[in-house]
């Protein structure tokens, strides 16, 4: 999996960056979630607490994935910006069960 940023804009009045990517994967299946969004983290040089991947979108016929991420200053700022739905979706599998169970 090679991870391309296409741009990265600096949001100061959310004290966050907006990431677009591009994937290539050599392998048949698109990646998961938590994979790119440790992927971005390495690359950005920040912790996987405060990248949160907004969309996915496996183009038909390729295997090339666009997509939107959100990296935070902190962790409590994006705890107050990001929506809820996408909070639950950039968990992992453990905590997603937990959160069901509540």
């Amino acid at each position: 999996m090679e991870i391309k940023f296409v741009s990265v804009k600096k949001n100061p009045l959310l004290n966050r960056k907006e990431v677009d990517f591009l994937i290539e994967q050599y392998s048949t299946k698109t990646p998961s979630r938590l994979e790119v969004k440790r992927k971005i983290a390495a690359e950005m040089k920040s912790s996987e607490e405060t990248v949160f991947v907004k969309k996915m979108k496996t183009l038909t016929g390729s295997n090339i994935t666009v997509g939107i991420a959100n990296i935070y200053e902190t962790s409590k700022i994006a705890e107050l910006i990001e929506p809820e739905h996408i909070k639950k979706r950039n968990l992992k599998k453990e905590k997603k069960e937990e959160e069901a169970k509540k």
